[in-house]
């Protein structure tokens, strides 16, 4: 087996264990066996932390939150795995088939995972806080900052959750291109995070068809917030 062969053979695998990470369903988890109820029954139906807020109140969706958010810090953690194990195979400075190639694996499979849960039926959350968790690896404390803080300013600016979240997904692309195209070059790296962060993009597609009609609702409306 050659170094390239030995690549893709740890970069499958990183793929599969980040999915499967990422599909567990931390919000259905909890609302279960902590709340006795379904979260998919309540508010928007989703299993992320704005709905867990709403259905099972602080502590219970901030629980979702840190859980959610530490799967993608764990794939990243298991993408630097991977990397020591490429390292001495003669391909760690390879363009394509390099560790940075291996920290967008992570953030491609866990974000997918959690989308698409293979749990529940191939529907899952809306992919933030997982992202996040993600970030603070593949970009580095900085970059994932910088991404909480578009979505922190908008949020506080709109009062929409979903503006913040769909402005910061959609960012990873150009954050990406200064990480994976300016400072290293590993154009692996930047594809799978632009398809990441494109893929939470289209998770909100709901809401933002609810924008561009003027009835997304603002935090506080409680009636009719659906983020």
């Amino acid at each position: 087996m050659n170094g390239i062969e030995y690549f893709a053979l740890v970069a499958i695998g990183l793929f599969v264990v980040s999915f499967l990470l990422g599909s567990i369903p931390f919000g259905l988890i909890i609302s279960k066996v902590f709340y006795h109820t379904d979260i998919r029954e309540h508010g928007s139906g989703n299993i992320g932390t704005t709905n867990a807020i709403r259905t099972m109140g602080k502590v219970g969706g901030y629980a979702v939150f840190v859980l959610d958010f530490g799967k993608g810090l764990l794939s990243g953690v298991l993408a630097g795995v991977a990397s020591s194990m490429i390292v001495g195979q003669g391909i760690e400075a390879n363009v394509l088939a390099n560790p940075a190639t291996l920290l967008g694996i992570a953030f491609l499979a866990c974000t997918w995972g959690h989308i698409f849960s293979p749990w529940l039926k191939f529907k899952g959350g809306k992919g933030i806080a997982v992202a996040v968790g993600c970030l603070f690896m593949t970009f580095g404390p900085l970059g994932a900052c910088l991404e909480l803080l578009i979505f922190i300013v908008l949020v506080v600016a709109t009062k929409r959750v979903s503006i913040g979240s769909i402005a910061s997904a959609a960012a990873v692309p150009f954050f990406a291109a200064y990480y994976f195209l300016f400072a290293t070059f590993a154009p692996l790296a930047w594809v799978f995070c632009s398809i990441a962060g494109l893929t939470v993009v289209w998770a909100h597609r709901e809401n933002i068809k609810r924008l561009r009609a003027g009835t997304e609702s603002r935090i506080g409306d409680k009636k009719k917030d659906r983020a």
